[in-house]
C-alpha cells in the first residue's frame, strides 16, 4: 500500500500544475471559487479539502510531493497509523478538486482501502510497531469485503448491464484495441482467434462472479480466491495499462494469505511464524469499540449501495441522507468497469496552423496518435490528460468543455499543459488556430506490419469540434 501511494502521489506530482494549477486546463482555484459562492458554509463538507487553505499551485506540489514523503515514511513503519491517516487526507485533497481529472474508480478505491488502513494498526502514536504485534482482525475482514465488492461488482455490472457482447461472449474481441492506453502485448493479443477470446470472457467472468465467494470458505478456500483473482489481475498487467488499480487489487488479495500457506518454505519462517501467531493484538477498549463501530457503518452503506445498484431496492429517506452526507469523503463505493463494452475506437488529435491553411498535430505521450509508434508501457504511472481525451472521444466536445480549456492553454502556449504532452510542433510562438480532428483507428494484423510495419491504422472522420482562435 505504500508502494501504491507512492505511485499515486508521484504520478499526480508530474501532472498536477497543467491539470488543475493556477494555469492549468481546470485551474483549482475557479472550482473552489464556484463551490464558495454557490455553497457557502457547506462547501467544507461537499469539497472536504485542506486546499481552502491554500489553493495555490505551490500548495498542489506541497499535497502531492509530501504525499510521496509519506509514503516512504509508511514504507519504512514510522507511526503507521498516523501516516496512514495523512495519506488519506493529502489523496482526498487532492481527489476532491481533480474534477475530470481524478473522477475514476481506482482513486476512490485507494480512499476507501486507505481509510481502512487507518484502523489496522493498533497505537497511533507509537513510532514503530514492533513485527509481532498483530492487525486488527476486524479490517482485515474489512479490506477482504472490500476486495468481495470490488471483484463481485465488476462481474455484475457485465450482467446487467444487458451489453450483447458479454452475453455473446465477444466482448474481449474488441477489448484490447478499443482500451483506452493499449500496450504493445494488447496488439498481440488482439491477434489471437476468436474463440479463444470467447474462452477468455468465459473465465473472466467465471472469476469475477465466483471466486469472490471463496473469500468466506475457509483458509484454502482464501488461497483459490487469492491466486484466481491474483492471476486476473495479472493478464490484465500484461494487456493494459490501468495505473495503479491492479496493483491496488493485488494489494488487496494479499490480506486472504495467512501464516501457515508459508510454513513449507523453511524452517527458520517457520519458528518466526510461530512468534507471530502467539503475537498480541494489541489496543485498548476504546480502539476495539470504536473499530466495531466503524465496521458496522461501512458495512451498512455498503450493503446498503449493493442493494440499491443490483437489486434496485428503494432507499429509506434516513439512508439516502446518510449516504448523501458520506458521499463527499469518497471512501465507501460501488464498482464496476467495463460494464458496456466500446466497439469503436475514435481518437481526437489535435493540429495547429498559423494560415488556417497548413496543420501539425501535437503527439500525445502514450494514447494512440502516430500510426507508426508501438503502444507503450505506462503503468503505474497514469498520464491522466491521455486517459481522459479517450473519454471525450465517446462524447462531443459540448459534453467536455474541458476540451476547449485544453485548446484554450495550446493557444496561449501554456509550459504547464505542453509538458503534460509529447511534443509541440510550435515552439517558437504558439499557433494561431487550433483545431480537432476525429479519426477512427484499428489495429493492424501481421501481414500488415511485417517486421516494421505500422501498429495502427486509421481513417478520418471529421472534426470533432470547430476551428478555434484567440479573441483579440
Amino acid at each position: 500500500m505504500a508502494l501504491i501511494y507512492l505511485a499515486a502521489f508521484w504520478s499526480l506530482g508530474v501532472q498536477v500544475l497543467g491539470l488543475m494549477g493556477s494555469h492549468g486546463i481546470l485551474p483549482a482555484s475557479d472550482f473552489l471559487h464556484y463551490i464558495d459562492q454557490n455553497y457557502g458554509a457547506k462547501r467544507f463538507w461537499l469539497v472536504p479539502s485542506l486546499c481552502w487553505l491554500n489553493h495555490s499551485d505551490g500548495f498542489l506540489l506541497f499535497l502531492c510531493w509530501g504525499g510521496v514523503f509519506l509514503s516512504i515514511l509508511f514504507l519504512i513503519g514510522v507511526m503507521p497509523a498516523l501516516t496512514a491517516f495523512f495519506l488519506w487526507v493529502f489523496y482526498l485533497s487532492l481527489t476532491v478538486i481533480g474534477q475530470d481529472f481524478l473522477s475514476f474508480q481506482w482513486d476512490n478505491l485507494l480512499l476507501e482501502a486507505g481509510l481502512l488502513l487507518i484502523f489496522l494498526f493498533p497505537h497511533p502514536f507509537r513510532i514503530h510497531l514492533k513485527p509481532t504485534v498483530r492487525p486488527s482482525i476486524i479490517v482485515v475482514w474489512l479490506l477482504r469485503w472490500l476486495l468481495f465488492r470490488l471483484v463481485f461488482e465488476s462481474g455484475m455490472v457485465k450482467l446487467l448491464s444487458g451489453d450483447a457482447n458479454w452475453s455473446h461472449l465477444t466482448a474481449l474481441t474488441y477489448h484490447y484495441w478499443t482500451q483506452p492506453l493499449p500496450n504493445m502485448i494488447s496488439w498481440y493479443a488482439n491477434q489471437l482467434p476468436v474463440w479463444f477470446q470467447k474462452l477468455s470472457c468465459v473465465i473472466l467472468l467465471g472469476i469475477e462472479l465466483l471466486m469472490p465467494f471463496f473469500i468466506f470458505c475457509g483458509r484454502w478456500g482464501r488461497l483459490i480466491a487469492f491466486f484466481g483473482i491474483t492471476g486476473l489481475q495479472l493478464l490484465i498487467i500484461l494487456t493494459g495499462n490501468y495505473c495503479f488499480f491492479n496493483l491496488l487489487t493485488i494489494a488487496l488479495c494479499l490480506t486472504l494469505l495467512e501464516d501457515e500457506h508459508f510454513k513449507f518454505i523453511s524452517l527458520p519462517l517457520e519458528g518466526s511464524l510461530s512468534r507471530q501467531r502467539r503475537g498480541v493484538r494489541e489496543g485498548g477498549i476504546f480502539f476495539k469499540i470504536s473499530t466495531c463501530i466503524f465496521a458496522l457503518f461501512i458495512l451498512l452503506i455498503s450493503l446498503t449501495l449493493m442493494a440499491a445498484s443490483f437489486a434496485r431496492l428503494p432507499l429509506s429517506k434516513p439512508l439516502e441522507k446518510l449516504i448523501v452526507a458520506v458521499n463527499p469523503l469518497r471512501s465507501i463505493n460501488n464498482y464496476g468497469l467495463f460494464a458496456v463494452m466500446t466497439t469503436e475506437r475514435d481518437e481526437i488529435i489535435l493540429e495547429g496552423s498559423d494560415d488556417g491553411e497548413h496543420w501539425l498535430p501535437y503527439e500525445f505521450r502514450y494514447k494512440p496518435g502516430d500510426v507508426n509508434q508501438a503502444p507503450r508501457w505506462v503503468m503505474p504511472h497514469q498520464p491522466r490528460l491521455d486517459w481522459q481525451m479517450w473519454f471525450a472521444s465517446l462524447g462531443t466536445w459540448r459534453d467536455n468543455q474541458w476540451v476547449m480549456a485544453l485548446m484554450e492553454r495550446l493557444l496561449q502556449g501554456e509550459p504547464s499543459v505542453l509538458h503534460l504532452l509529447a511534443t509541440n510542433p510550435f515552439p517558437l510562438h504558439p499557433p494561431k488556430f487550433i483545431q480537432a480532428e476525429f479519426w477512427e483507428y484499428h489495429f493492424t494484423d501481421f501481414k500488415t506490419k511485417g517486421p516494421n510495419g505500422p501498429w495502427w491504422r486509421r481513417e478520418v472522420k471529421g472534426l470533432y469540434c470547430p476551428t478555434v482562435s484567440l479573441r483579440q
